[in-house]
């Protein structure tokens, strides 16, 4: 709801008239004046009250700003210089208003109230209303009967001056609605609804709509207005309704204002938004008013729900009703139930009743029956009986996943091994055998069936199929390679083993390898022996050079050979050892296998001398074997080989082991058919019995 204006603050609660005319009110006055103001702008209307008080206030411009309704005219007239507060173009047509702003101060000062005047007369109207108060109570001369006088004078062309206008702490200051001096200097404010300007000086009204300031519901519209607002409906409020001065929708009492339209005889009842007529005439039981005031009769067969027990039909009356037994007349397939109230139907086909014979179905419906073949049978329209159909011939392939065998009025199917019959009874699902473990060891299921099948080193038996075997790795043909040794079986695989002393067997489990009793210590060779070792075993040999012969310390010691050599050294004056032509003599321990297959002569002993090819002196070199060539095993030929003689002994015959034997070699070094220097080798030929 839009504020309400401010209240005019007056100087008086009543002003006196001079003539004795009835008080006023300045309270109605400014309110007059407010409401011509601001919704007609124009002060020339007739007003609520003849004073003449009461009209110089609502006439007069400043007066009228006072309230908000116009804005203050008064101030600069024509944009003269303003002397004293008014034009002095203008004296004579302002000496009038400056009167009736006198008549009002003095108005004042003769009822007795404050000659400080308030800001609803306007800034210029305030200094003259003060003057004149102040003046009519420091000087009697201006008594209140004077008033009608100062009234009258609006046609004096002099104007009245007070020395008091221009104390700008008296008569509103320069301020446009409100003012309060502090001392220092003049403090300007504005009513509610209106807001101060840059200026400090001036107001100009506040929209609430815009601002968001106002108070208006839903469904309402914000309407700015000067100083305040005002709510609007957005839309009407409709048929039976009226709007009130809070805007709201007020029921219209149809009723009671006599606006509604019910012919006699009917009784007017108001309802929201509308009414209703009532007929003033009762009607008795079993009937009811219609439109139009008439009683007409109840129906109550219709109207109400069973109202005659079962096996009664109702009858209406006159204002009642009436119920009359029914006697049903039961036709052919039909009885009367047990209460005899209607009709039902016969089952002809209930036991022990069979209408149709055996094989044959009965099908009850109403007031009758029908006769038809069971399921899996077809009626034989010949012999006038029902005859098994036969499926499994009638739909091959159709019904059954595998098999299908007929029985009377149906079928059944069944699977063939390894399947079994499904759920749905017609379809076959693989069997998973391997679920009853029936192999002996690994089972694969198959469609229809299952494989067995064995680890690694097992075989399937070609017995049962179901049983696992072990493989005799050994005895395969490729057995005798798969060990270098021996082969042992053992269930699901083979064992390699070596002989039971001197070897051991190699990290890949088939080799066997020679174990060093030399270098693992595990010999049995005195301290003047030397240890020499063979395959499978070792020997002790005790190696002495001969007289007239030392030992030399370049020992050579291979993988498989020793070489011990002895080197001549002579004592003093012996021409004999002198003039010996054998110089060095070397024993060599070499250990040889057995060779299984022995298809060309092996070659087992270099012996290398440093000399030219074809020497310039026709010197040679001669390579023979003297001693210890049993059974012409052995022979030795020469061969050139990178700028060296070398003489190769050679394994011309197989040996059979084990055995041992010393072969002398003597090195010849011969110029002009005579030796001049001769080295003596002694080989000790060791032969293993077994060679991995």
């Amino acid at each position: 709801t839009p504020r309400p204006s401010p209240s005019p603050v007056v100087w008086g609660t009543l002003l006196s008239h001079h003539t004795g005319a009835a008080d006023t009110l300045m309270e109605a006055c400014c309110a007059d004046g407010h409401r011509m103001a601001t919704q007609h702008r124009d002060c020339s209307l007739p007003y609520t009250s003849e004073s003449k008080e009461c009209r110089y206030v609502c006439r007069h411009p400043m007066c009228r700003c006072c309230v908000g309704g116009v804005a203050m005219g008064s101030e600069r007239l024509g944009g003269a210089p303003v002397l004293g507060g008014f034009s002095t173009l203008t004296l004579h047509s302002c000496s009038q208003r400056c009167c009736h702003c006198c008549l009002l101060g003095r108005a004042a000062q003769a009822a007795g109230q404050s000659c400080e005047y308030t800001l609803m007369v306007g800034y210029q109207c305030g200094l003259v209303f003060r003057a004149c108060c102040v003046k009519g109570q420091e000087t009697a001369d201006f008594a209140p009967g004077d008033i009608g006088d100062i009234q009258e004078a609006g046609n004096s062309p002099t104007p009245l001056f007070f020395p008091e206008l221009n104390n700008r702490s008296k008569g509103g200051g320069p301020c446009k609605q409100q003012c309060r001096d502090t001392g220092e200097e003049v403090v300007c404010s504005c009513f509610v609804g209106y807001q101060l300007l840059p200026d400090s000086v001036s107001c100009e009204d506040i929209n609430e709509c815009v601002m968001g300031e106002h108070n208006c519901r839903l469904g309402e519209s914000c309407v700015n207005t000067v100083g305040s607002f005002r709510c609007q409906r957005d839309s009407s409020c409709g048929t039976g309704y009226e709007l009130t001065e809070d805007n709201d929708c007020k029921d219209i009492d149809e009723c009671g204002t006599g606006i509604h339209n019910c012919p006699p005889g009917f009784i007017c009842q108001n309802t929201l938004g509308s009414f209703r007529c009532r007929p003033q005439l009762q009607c008795k039981n079993g009937f009811i008013q219609d439109a139009l005031g008439n009683c007409i009769d109840i129906n109550e067969c219709l109207s109400i729900s069973a109202p005659c027990p079962v096996g009664q039909t109702c009858i209406n009356t006159e204002g009642s009703y009436t119920c009359q037994k029914n006697v049903p007349n039961c036709g052919r397939g039909y009885h009367l139930n047990e209460e005899g109230t209607r009709c039902v139907d016969v089952d002809e086909c209930a036991a022990p009743a069979e209408p149709c014979g055996p094989g044959h179905l009965c099908t009850n419906s109403p007031g009758s029956f029908r006769c038809e073949c069971k399921a899996g049978y077809y009626f034989d329209g010949i012999s006038r009986t029902c005859v098994d159909i036969n499926e499994c011939r009638r739909y091959p392939g159709r019904l059954c996943g595998h098999k299908c065998e007929n029985t009377p009025g149906s079928y059944f199917c069944s699977c063939t091994v390894g399947f079994r019959l499904s759920a749905d009874g017609r379809s076959c699902e693989d069997v998973n055998e391997c679920s009853s473990n029936p192999c002996s060891q690994e089972c694969a299921n198959v469609y229809g069936s299952y494989q067995c099948y064995c680890r690694r080193g097992y075989q399937l038996s070609d017995v049962d199929g179901v049983t696992c075997e072990d493989i005799d790795e050994c005895a395969l043909p490729t057995g005798g390679h798969i060990c270098s040794y021996r082969c042992v079986n053992i269930a699901g695989s083979f064992q390699c083993s070596c002989p039971p002393s001197g070897y051991r067997l190699a990290p890949n489990g088939r080799n066997c390898q020679d174990i060093d009793e030399c270098v693992t210590g595990i010999h049995n060779c005195s301290i003047n022996e030397t240890c020499f070792n063979i395959q499978g075993g070792f020997r002790c040999l005790a190696f002495e050079c001969p007289k007239n012969y030392r030992r030399s310390a370049d020992t050579l010691r291979q993988e498989k050979t020793d070489t011990v050599r002895c080197v001549k050294s002579c004592r003093p004056n012996d021409v004999t050892c002198v003039l010996d032509p054998v110089h060095t003599i070397s024993h060599t321990v070499v250990s040889l296998p057995t060779f299984r297959e022995f298809t060309r002569p092996e070659e087992i002993i270099f012996l290398r001398a440093i000399m030219p090819v074809y020497p310039a002196n026709h010197a040679d070199i001669i390579f023979d074997i003297t001693e210890g060539n049993l059974r012409d095993s052995f022979d030795i030929i020469k061969r050139y080989m990178d700028g060296m003689t070398v003489g190769v002994v050679r394994q011309v015959r197989p040996i059979v082991g084990p055995f041992h034997a010393v072969l002398k070699l003597e090195m010849n070094y011969v110029v002009g058919g005579v030796v001049s220097h001769r080295n003596v080798v002694n080989v000790h030929i060791f032969v293993s019995e077994y060679w991995f």
